[in-house]
């Protein structure tokens, strides 16, 4: 990875993790799974192939399809029913970070920074950024929204690559490099800055509020380091995020404000309903905060250290993936296990996405699995 001029990137502590069990350190083991009898019927209804996944991929789910990605290069859309691919595309270098789309433009960054989008497997243009993206871009009215590790926001024209305009924050001494929050809410474009999220105006890039997650502390810039990760997860008009090994909490978006915010150290994502904001914390403890005022409804210890994925809200399951690619589905009121589906093996390496009925898992050697409950 590229230096950047006066910013130092933070290992994420699920690479971390990994890179102690390489070296042979005490790394905790995962906790064993318990035998389940399954009060949910379901099965994995299709597979696909693509490359090997090393890179913190983000499938693009819509109306009918979902958008996939391998560390290689090569883009996929395929059909959610049934796992036919619509079309592919290669960019011809290794990703950093994707796929964002729209149902037709589909956008990628490189390792080399180059941001590069294609319209139906068939690339239109790439543009080299200043630094390095690690969030999936976002696609949306007819414009591709890049955040990239300096906490820059830039807006580019889907149709030919010019720049419309780009947001930049004073920047800290520690930056993370790690997913951040990006998300369109109505007529808002919402991001991540450091431990708040800012409303910004997509067409213009002015900024309409923001509203802190968390309030870092600390006696340096590691301990103070709270930046919010993603997925950003949306229940109403609440968005609900994640601050790094700080706190969960949601803000009400159309009024741009602070609703709750809870102590949690967690270094992924949350996933959020009407009814419950869900998220895992440094040792996959599982917790389920209400939505409406982040009193907690449960917690789960029984998948501590087994790497999961980011948690997905579908239907009224609370469903992600593990490192031995078993996919689990737990009761969003309660958090008891109600069926569990192997896919093979390998772990699973990005959030489970859904379109329609069918949810969709991507393990780390490229399996591609689609899932329907029955």
């Amino acid at each position: 990875m590229k230096p950047i001029s006066r910013a130092l990137l933070a290992l994420p502590l699920s690479l971390a993790l990994g890179a102690c069990s390489l070296f042979g350190s005490d790394a905790p083991k995962p906790t064993p799974l318990q035998a389940v009898s399954p009060s949910l019927a379901g099965r994995v209804v299709w597979s696909a192939r693509i490359g090997d996944v090393d890179f913190p991929l983000q499938v693009a789910a819509t109306a009918e399809r979902f958008v996939v990605a391998d560390s290689g290069g090569r883009v996929l859309a395929l059909r959610a029913q049934d796992g036919a691919e619509v079309w592919r595309g290669d960019v011809g270098a290794k990703l950093m970070a994707g796929v964002g789309s729209d149902g037709r433009w589909a956008a990628v960054v490189t390792r080399d920074q180059d941001l590069v989008v294609l319209d139906a497997g068939r690339e239109i243009w790439r543009k080299r950024l200043a630094a390095p993206v690690h969030t999936a871009p976002l696609v949306a009215g007819e414009r591709v929204f890049v955040q990239s590790v300096d906490r820059a926001v830039q807006a580019f024209d889907v149709l030919d690559g010019h720049r419309l305009w780009e947001l930049r924050r004073p920047g800290d001494a520690l930056l993370l490099a790690q997913p951040g929050g990006l998300a369109a809410f109505k007529d808002t474009l919402v991001v991540g800055q450091g431990a708040r999220l800012a409303g910004v105006d997509p067409l213009r890039g002015i900024l309409r509020w923001e509203a802190n997650v968390a309030s870092p502390r600390g006696t340096n810039e590691v301990e103070r380091l709270a930046d919010v990760v993603g997925p950003l997860a949306r229940a109403g008009d609440f968005l609900c995020a994640r601050a790094f090994q700080s706190a969960v909490g949601c803000i009400n978006a159309q009024r741009g404000s602070l609703v709750w915010s809870r102590p949690s150290a967690g270094a992924k994502g949350v996933t959020a309903d009407s009814k419950a904001v869900i998220g895992f914390d440094a040792v996959d403890r599982l917790t389920a905060w209400r939505t409406e005022n982040g009193e907690t409804l449960w917690s789960n210890e029984e998948y501590q250290h087994r790497q999961l994925s980011a948690p997905l809200l579908s239907g009224t399951s609370l469903v992600f993936g593990d490192l031995e690619g078993q996919v689990h589905f737990l009761a969003r009121d309660t958090g008891k296990i109600q069926l569990r589906v192997s896919t093979g093996g390998s772990p699973i390496a990005a959030g489970l996405v859904q379109s329609g009925t069918t949810l969709l898992a991507v393990a780390r050697n490229g399996g591609v699995h689609a899932l329907r409950l029955e």
